[in-house]
């Protein structure tokens, strides 16, 4: 069962289970092996007061031991349960009376095993905790790590986790086993301020954890690993809490399978898949979204040291070469800028790096710094003090005594000149000489990959500059558009209205559509396509093929009375061959729109996250290419051009290699009136394309469209 409530929980809700003043180990045991045992064994530093309780003790390491927590000498804020699953029930409704605060739960075997008896245990776990107040963590959970109490409320055998340094970061995790093992880079100096598990979740989750550290002054990031909940909107709640408070959340997303998109009906409901929704709607949120395990909680790292970048461009200094070309690929890859020095800065790199190496950026100051050392120092000064970076970049490609020096030089620098530093650790002694300095050091973010640290460089620039732009509104629809396109598509047959339809809908939200007559005989096609003007399309109407290229039913670039004769043959010729006999209107006639970009535009209703509208390249090569970019709907014109500029072929809108350029800024206001629609009739519409959307110039035409009602409709 996964918690269906509709807001998150305070952080004073869940103080006394997270920061506890005290704490009641019930099930302490002396006994090898036991949970209870090893709790105890953790929370020997603990900095509050810890109570064993266990009938079968009367003291348990010449601690007093207390048959129940009734009898404790003060209602304990925390609760850590260590007994079987059978036991359980009961302990927790002893501490809901007892007015404890919270509990955290080991046992296993509930709801994960799919058993109906198990699934209602874990489900009466959650309503004592709804009609109690007591918080619960779990059942089927690691445990819970404040590092500020040295509170290690686990049965692992955790590594020690020192005092949180002012760049701490809070990991959170729905898996107990990876959220410790993240915990565990404090041996090469990252801080960590807590280690928050949930398991089961069957009233704690992840979206409360995210609010709780959200305004929590002992972290300055968040390290989210994130599986899947029921209810995903709670945990946008808490990710814009974070956003408000400032402070940053980096989330790695396991479980990125597609399934279901192959049963979508329409082009944008196969691209708007699980993975792309989740990454779409955590961006509107401002979090950032990792690819890979590894990489979270360096990011996280850089973002709890990271000051606002002054300047989008980035320094590059290396003592070799290939390195140094290699981080100029990532930085390209990754879309973070190079500029080149400025003349006076360059002035300073001349002078003391040989004819050699460069001076440009990037930057070799080559292994001659050996006999000269204090030419790195020199060089990253200067660039650190050049207004176009925001940021120096030092690959380090060899591990020796010398080298665990520079990270904490480059942190003073780059402290001194309100900036950020990155060391790249490219040597395979992954646990060599400036690892943990460069950890501890306030102002240095190392990362072990240069795909990684561009990565998150680029995340820097981006979620500055969505701090910059502030919140964005689309204006609402009046009453009486959106009233007059509902009427439309509750007067549409069926589930799947036909292209007709669709574009009269779409055109009460100012969407262009190209003009079209529908007829029933060649003779009709023909007076039609005079009427229009020639060339003419042919297509059939008809609610079952919404997909027409795939069944021959369009003619294109039709010139004269005959060819429209022959193309009508044709299309219904095409359209008796399938199977099942489809239902036909008739024929549209359309003027032929002249050639230009084809793009599709569309929306999905997803069932997590409501309206998602996709932009990418179209015509039949939308599901080959895939080059789209996604987001929550409504989009405001601004955010429609942003996702446009994500697009890989962005280049042929802006005109390439002699080809005409398209007026991106009333391609972008197509958009968001596509996007106002889908937000608008979310009951209504389960997914809409435009396809494909035609654009040259100032000309922007909907040539087809799709519209699939919702079955609730």
């Amino acid at each position: 069962m996964q918690n269906r409530r509709s807001g998150v929980y305070s952080r004073e809700q869940l103080t006394r289970l997270l920061h506890p003043q005290s704490i009641a180990v019930i099930g302490a045991s002396t006994r090898p092996g036991a949970f209870g045992k090893q709790v105890l064994a953790n929370m020997a530093h603990y900095a509050g007061r810890a109570y064993p309780v266990n009938a079968r003790y009367s003291t348990i390491n010449e601690q007093a031991c207390y048959p129940n927590v009734r009898d404790l000498p003060e209602v304990p804020d925390c609760a850590v349960i260590c007994a079987a699953r059978e036991a359980v029930e009961e302990i927790v409704l002893d501490c809901a009376k007892a007015g404890v605060g919270g509990a955290i739960i080991f046992a296993s075997g509930y709801s994960e095993t799919g058993k109906t008896d198990r699934i209602a245990q874990q489900e009466r776990l959650a309503a004592i905790a709804r009609e109690t107040g007591l918080r619960i963590v779990g059942p089927n959970c690691i445990g819970v790590v404040n590092a500020l109490l040295d509170s290690r409320v686990t049965f692992m055998d955790i590594t020690p986790i020192p005092q949180p340094a002012p760049h701490a970061v809070g990991v959170i995790s729905q898996s107990g086993a990876l959220g410790m093992a993240l915990a565990q880079g404090v041996v090469r100096g990252l801080s960590v301020s807590h280690v928050l598990t949930s398991g089961n979740s069957c009233d704690v989750d992840m979206a409360d954890y995210v609010n709780y550290l959200a305004t929590d002054p002992s972290c300055r990031s968040i390290a989210c690993v994130f599986e899947g909940m029921a209810t995903p909107d709670r945990l946008l709640l808490a990710a814009e809490h974070a956003w408000a408070a400032d402070k940053p959340l980096v989330i790695f997303k396991m479980a990125t399978g597609e399934q279901g998109a192959a049963a979508a009906m329409s082009h944008t409901g196969s691209l708007a898949g699980s993975n792309a929704s989740y990454r779409a709607v955590f961006q509107r949120a401002g979090a950032i979204v990792v690819d890979d395990f590894e990489t979270l909680m360096e990011t996280a790292a850089f973002f709890a040291k990271a000051p606002p970048p002054k300047a989008p461009g980035a320094a590059i200094v290396a003592a070799s070469g290939g390195a140094a070309i290699m981080a100029a690929d990532r930085a390209e890859q990754h879309g973070v800028p190079l500029p080149q020095p400025a003349p006076e800065v360059r002035e300073i790199l001349e002078a003391r790096i040989p004819e050699f190496g460069s001076s440009r950026n990037p930057c070799d100051v080559t292994a001659q710094i050996l006999s000269d050392p204090e030419a790195l120092g020199v060089c990253a000064t200067a660039l650190l003090n050049d207004p176009q970076y925001g940021v120096l970049v030092s690959p380090l490609t060899y591990g020796y005594a010398p080298s665990a020096k520079r990270p904490e030089t480059y942190s003073r620098l780059a402290e001194e000149a309100g900036k950020m530093a990155c060391v790249v650790w490219q040597t395979e002694w992954q646990d060599g000489p400036g690892v943990v300095e460069a950890n501890q050091c306030s102002r240095v973010a190392l990362f072990r990959s240069m795909p990684a640290c561009f990565a998150a460089i680029n995340a820097w620039q981006w979620r500055a500059d969505k701090r910059a732009d502030g919140a964005q509104a689309v204006a609402p629809t009046p009453t009486q558009t959106i009233d007059k396109a509902a009427a439309l598509i509750s007067a549409a047959p069926g589930k799947t209205l036909t292209e007709r339809e669709a574009k009269a809908v779409l055109s009460l939200y100012g969407v262009p559509v190209v003009g079209e007559r529908l007829v029933h005989s060649a003779a009709e096609a023909v007076a039609a396509a005079e009427a229009l003007g020639y060339p003419v399309v042919l297509k059939v109407e008809s609610p079952d093929l919404p997909h027409k290229t795939e069944a021959g039913v369009i003619r294109l670039n039709l010139r004269t009375a005959e060819e429209v004769r022959a193309g009508y043959q044709a299309v219904m010729t095409n359209a008796d061959k399938v199977s099942p006999t489809p239902r036909i209107n008739g024929v549209l006639v359309q003027p032929m729109v002249p050639q230009g970009i084809e793009m599709v535009v569309g929306a999905r209703n997803d069932p997590l996250f409501g309206p998602l509208v996709v932009v990418g390249l179209g015509g039949i090569l939308v599901e080959v290419l895939k080059d789209t970019a996604l987001a929550p709907a409504p989009v405001t014109t601004a955010q429609a051009e942003a996702l446009l500029r994500q697009l890989k072929g962005v280049k042929l809108l802006e005109g390439f290699r002699g080809m005409p350029g398209v007026n991106i800024g009333r391609l972008a206001q197509v958009i968001s009136d596509v996007s106002r629609f889908a937000a608008d009739h979310r009951d209504r519409v389960a997914e809409l394309d435009v396809n494909p959307l035609i654009c040259a110039g100032e000309r922007v035409t909907a040539v087809d469209a799709l519209i699939v009602v919702s079955r609730s409709e």
